[in-house]
């Protein structure tokens, strides 16, 4: 069985653990949404049509317009990685220890990243309603989701399609609570879907692969002030070996007083974050590549190459109001 072969089998197993292990896979857009495009770019389906006209006696019908057209948008990042394992640990080309690799990988590697980009992508996005609260207890919990259907029941979002993610602490103190209320909040959702909390950050890093792997919790960045006055309403920084503090009276020249600015906030804890299905869609085309042995040039390994293709999340312009985020201040 040849190289190719081989990638044929791995890849739909990789895409089944990828699709069972993924809290955000419910996103993934099928054919009807979404079509692949060229040089890192993907086309997704937007639909948009007008409202009631009068109906005339003599000239009948408004003539208004429904649209279906295909919006192209950029993949968002490519990542990779090289696995690899040695020719005696692996003495058959899909032996178990090579097969447990590469979807231990997916699982444990991919798919929390990807929840993690994904999520902080969408809850970024300008236009979605966004609230900064502190949630103690269950009480507080059932208050915030309340406060998140009240908004999208106004904005007539369908309850049907709604997804929540929401940490596992949070849906726990909502257990607890074990009360109507609470069962008649979560009603409000159709589907709730645990997300950890490693996860769900508004803001993530992905790292380079050069010195770290994977991801983080996005870091607050800051960069040395160019302003030549103090600007009303700017906040100023000074730093102190890794640490900034805001500067409570700024004056004279920020650019010769060594004050920073924050242009990069750092990432905060999502509470929960609720997404109509149709107003998000992702995607994710995976790659895999395996060479024996015999073909590495580098050592005596059995080797896995794997490369990813992601859009994190496009939300529709016309749909903002499908998305609630809820986070820690």
């Amino acid at each position: 069985m040849n190289n190719i072969e081989l990638s044929t089998i791995y890849l739909p197993m990789l895409d089944e653990v990828y699709k069972n292990e993924a809290k955000t896979s419910i996103l993934d857009g099928d054919e009807t949404t979404v079509q692949k495009g060229l040089n890192g770019e993907i086309k997704v389906a937007k639909l948009d049509m007008d409202a009631l006209g009068d109906f005339d006696r003599n000239f009948g019908y408004t003539r208004g317009n429904t649209k279906l057209t295909w919006e192209t948008v950029k993949y968002d990042k490519e990542r990779s990685q090289d696995l690899r394992i040695d020719r005696l640990d692996n003495q058959e080309a899909l032996g178990l220890p090579f097969a447990r690799l590469s979807g231990e990988f997916i699982r444990t590697k991919v798919v929390p990243e990807t929840d993690a980009a994904r999520i902080a992508k969408i809850s970024g996005v300008d236009g979605i309603s966004v609230k900064e609260e502190t949630i103690e207890d269950g009480a507080g919990v059932i208050a915030a989701l309340r406060a998140c259907t009240n908004k999208m029941d106004e904005d007539e979002v369908p309850t049907e399609n709604r997804i929540l993610f929401i940490t596992p602490t949070l849906i726990g103190m909502t257990d607890d609570l074990d009360t109507t209320k609470s069962k008649k909040v979560l009603e409000r959702f159709g589907t709730i879907i645990q997300v950890p909390q490693t996860r769900m950050y508004t803001a993530v890093t992905l790292n380079d692969g050069k010195e770290n792997y994977g991801y983080k919790k996005a870091d607050a960045v800051y960069e040395a002030s160019t302003d030549t006055t103090v600007q009303e309403g700017k906040t100023y920084y000074t730093k102190s070996g890794n640490d900034y503090s805001v500067v409570a009276e700024p004056t004279g020249n920020p650019s010769t007083s060594s004050y920073y600015e924050k242009t990069q906030e750092e990432g905060k804890q999502i509470n929960f974050l609720c997404v109509e299905k149709s107003a998000v869609v992702t995607a994710m085309d995976q790659y895999i590549k395996y060479f024996t042995p015999d073909q590495d040039q580098i050592a005596d390994d059995n080797v896995f190459k794997y490369r990813n293709n992601n859009l994190y999340g496009h939300v529709y312009e016309n749909k903002l109001a499908g998305v609630y985020c809820s986070y820690e201040g």
